[in-house]
């Protein structure tokens, strides 16, 4: 695991905010760390990056505790919290320079990373003269610049259009990827998310309420199997006089649990040969959405 807690609570006066929380954060993983707002995702970010100091429970980054070896494991931590930390009046390609001198990096790293982002075009341009999704990226290759193991995001796409959240999330899937990085992105966005996660960890009120593989989490609905056809009460009756289970009856569709392929396409074939027109059969599946849902109301 490269970010593994246990049992960590911060309070805020007398509001516990973060309550008995344990990631588990597996290495190449893009880590998904979602909840709405004030679920305490910004105070555990603060937390993992040293911002906030620990008030119990515990930290170890690499396999090492954060307290005992915090300039070392930070070295190999790219971070963005909110909104990037740029120098407006300078470009792009200036910011970039600023910040390897300050850490020390080879100035040809600048390159790379203008390469990286897709911001060679616009390198030589003011940054305050960016739209938002250029100052993002801007963000994240000067958060890379030090080469990091682990990137540690918060809600990196608040505040941008389609164009700049599909260039987020397409640039995050390339680092994990291609480079190795293990991604840790916090955000709000479901759908969002759903789209690049491999894993994910759902807080609410201060308190984890699932962490696992998406596939795990997709274990947690049964599948079903949803059924557009011409007249769907009368499929659906014909259906339950053959022994078959009906989940949900609507105007549009009717549904029943899946089981396998070959009884699907058994479904669809005992339909068509009962006088029934079938436009569209399918196996579906709850989306991120209505799981979280499902998880925080259940909660």
């Amino acid at each position: 695991m490269v970010i593994k807690t246990n049992n960590l609570n911060f309070y805020f006066g007398n509001q516990l905010v973060v309550k008995s929380l344990s990631l588990e954060v597996p290495e190449g993983s893009v880590f998904g760390f979602l909840g709405p707002n004030g679920a305490g995702k910004t105070t555990t970010i603060k937390m993992l990056l040293n911002l906030l100091k620990i008030q119990e429970g515990s930290i170890h980054i690499f396999g090492k505790e954060l307290q005992s070896k915090r300039l070392e494991i930070l070295r190999q931590i790219g971070s963005l919290i909110e909104q990037p930390a740029i120098y407006t009046h300078l470009t792009g390609k200036d910011n970039l320079i600023n910040r390897a001198r300050l850490l020390q990096v080879p100035i040809d790293r600048v390159e790379d990373m203008l390469a990286l982002v897709h911001l060679k075009d616009a390198a030589n341009k003011k940054a305050g003269a960016y739209s938002l999704g250029m100052k993002q990226r801007l963000g994240i290759a000067l958060a890379m610049l030090a080469d990091p193991k682990l990137l540690i995001l918060d809600e990196p796409t608040n505040g941008l259009d389609p164009n700049g959240i599909i260039e987020i999330r397409e640039l995050l899937i390339k680092l994990a990827k291609e480079q190795g990085k293990t991604i840790f992105v916090s955000s709000h966005m479901l759908a969002e998310v759903e789209k690049m996660a491999t894993h994910v960890g759902i807080i609410n009120h201060g308190a984890m309420l699932f962490q696992g593989s998406i596939e795990e989490l997709e274990s947690l609905s049964q599948p079903m199997v949803q059924v557009e056809t011409d007249n769907t009460a009368d499929a659906a009756n014909y259906l339950k006089r053959s022994g078959y289970e009906i989940s949900q009856v609507t105007d549009n569709y009717l549904t029943l649990p899946f089981t396998s392929k070959d009884d699907t396409a058994a479904i669809n074939a005992s339909l068509h040969n009962n006088g029934h027109k079938i436009y569209s059969i399918g196996k579906v599946q709850k989306d991120l959405e209505e799981l979280f849902l499902n998880i925080t109301q259940q909660a």
